[in-house]
């Protein structure tokens, strides 16, 4: 059968009624759209809208809101397809095990795991940043050097980021559901303090910040460290910062803000009803959260010049400028107390990523172990824990947007690409959501995504390569001899005859 057996779509499905490796269904449509949500209101409006609008894009940096969201949309199209019809954990990587086959599958998944992980261990070290600024402002306390670091190291650890991370891990050993309560209540607390700053910076807006609403290429930057450039412009084309190209540059950036609704169908699996609640939840969450994105970064460009728009918190920085420091603490909060749903999340799709890679012997079966009270694969949710921890406490990480980006957006290419290849495979299928205008819109969705990546610097292409490298070497030494599709050839070489 090769690196490129495929693993059925009925064996897929079959496999998800183990004893010990079977995931408890309690999660509906809202459920997932507030999952979505959680994950994707963070990062984004808190931190990336102003590195993109003051060094990429300008006030434009609506345009490469847009312009992300409609990647994102067909790309969610073909998830919704694919979770729809494999509802099955594992999301990206179950699909590619579907239609083509185990090695594009491995990558996929040992691509999810870097990514995921350390998003999560990235997201909990801005945490504890905007958690210790928030303490100094409001009360005064400065947190001790033993126990907080804005640079960790093994000299002097980020022990706050550790420790929120034990603590979300404890919440998702508790259960899917119990995640999604607390979930819940966390993005409520954190659209309210979205839609305030709308409403509040209403009324700071001034028209003359939007002009000009596309700066011309090489216009002053917000930032004085130049920007890394693209791949593209490595190749010779010539885009720069600001203009046409500093938009689709700042987009490449902002994508980093959608992630989240492909972590919606990593809990296929634990949904009542996927094949309706599914394609509802990715879509959901994808519309509610583009609509803010670009309401929320026109709001910060008309309150602020681009060029002088702060790079670090945005937001916050947009209101302290125009007097309104109790909006700014507001804002503040709303950061540390939303960015918990981002780190939670992330952390539960890595685990679904694993447990399913788990569940088909890629990676030694232990791990895929069920509590039969909760629901929840335990003890890799425990292990993914712990080591999030430890590399938030201790690991300087720069440059993550760009790393996570380029993961997802591999991930999206082959994706749409396996939509078309089930279609002419297992034609058969009964596909509760089905993509339109295929192949047209599956190719446009995967050349779209490449071309998104090349908006993104050569040396993240690198790193992602190595990482691939790295993960090829695992698979033919470890997982192409034990995988699940593999047994059948052992048992049959053991019954020949010598």
């Amino acid at each position: 059968m090769g690196i490129f057996r495929t693993k059925s779509v009925e064996d897929a499905i079959a496999t998800t009624d183990e004893p010990g490796h079977r995931l408890k269904k309690s999660l509906g449509a809202w459920d997932l759209t507030v999952f979505g949500v959680g994950v994707i209101i963070g990062t984004g409006i808190f931190v990336l809208t102003g590195e993109a609008a003051g060094t990429r894009a300008g006030p434009a940096v609506a345009i490469s809101f847009v312009v992300s969201g409609i990647v994102c949309a067909l790309a969610a199209l073909c998830y919704a397809e694919f979770a729809s019809t494999v509802p099955v954990a594992g999301s990206a990587y179950t699909f590619s095990y579907a239609s083509l086959g185990e090695v594009v599958a491995w990558i996929i998944g040992w691509d999810l795991i870097l990514e995921l992980a350390l998003g999560a261990a990235t997201v909990a070290v801005g945490w504890s940043s905007y958690a210790a600024d928030l303490l100094d402002e409001t009360l005064g306390l400065e947190l001790p050097a033993w126990l907080y670091s804005s640079s960790p190291s093994f000299t002097s650890p980020n022990l706050i980021a550790a420790g929120v991370i034990v603590v979300l891990t404890l919440v998702l050993c508790v259960g899917t559901k119990a995640s999604a309560r607390v979930n819940a209540v966390i993005v409520g607390i954190k659209l309210l303090v979205v839609a305030f700053v709308i409403v509040a910076g209403l009324f700071y807006v001034k028209a003359s910040n939007y002009s000009p609403f596309i700066p011309p290429t090489g216009a002053p930057s917000a930032s004085s460290e130049p920007a890394d450039p693209a791949l593209w412009q490595d190749l010779g084309l010539p885009l720069g910062t600001f203009g046409v190209g500093g938009i689709l540059t700042a987009a490449a950036l902002v994508f980093f803000a959608f992630i989240g609704f492909d972590i919606v169908a990593t809990a296929a699996e634990e949904t009542k009803n996927p094949q309706r609640d599914m394609p509802r939840g990715i879509f959901g969450s994808l519309a509610i959260c583009t609509g803010l994105y670009v309401v929320v970064s026109l709001i910060i460009t008309g309150m602020v010049k681009y060029d002088r728009i702060s790079v670090e918190a945005p937001l916050a920085a947009a209101f302290r400028d125009v007097g309104a420091d109790l909006v700014a603490t507001l804002i503040s909060v709303g950061t540390v107390v939303g960015l918990l749903t981002v780190m939670m999340i992330l952390m539960l799709g890595q685990n679904r990523v694993l447990f399913a890679m788990s569940r088909d012997r890629l990676i030694p079966g232990w791990f895929s172990l069920v509590n039969d009270r909760t629901g929840v694969p335990v003890r890799i949710t425990a292990i993914t824990g712990a080591v999030v921890a430890v590399v938030a406490a201790f690991t300087p990480i720069s440059d993550l947007a760009e790393m996570v980006n380029i993961g997802t957006l591999f991930a999206f290419v082959l994706v749409s690409i396996g939509v078309i290849v089930l279609r002419r495979t297992r034609p058969d299928l009964p596909r509760a959501f089905r993509m339109p205008l295929v192949p047209v819109l599956p190719i446009i969705s995967a050349v779209a995504a490449f071309v998104l990546m090349g908006f993104l610097p050569g040396q993240s292409w690198v790193r992602l390569g190595v990482w691939m490298v790295i993960g090829l070497v695992v698979y033919l030494a470890y997982g192409y001899r034990k995988s699940r599709l593999a047994a059948p050839a052992r048992e049959d070489a053991g019954s020949s005859p010598s």
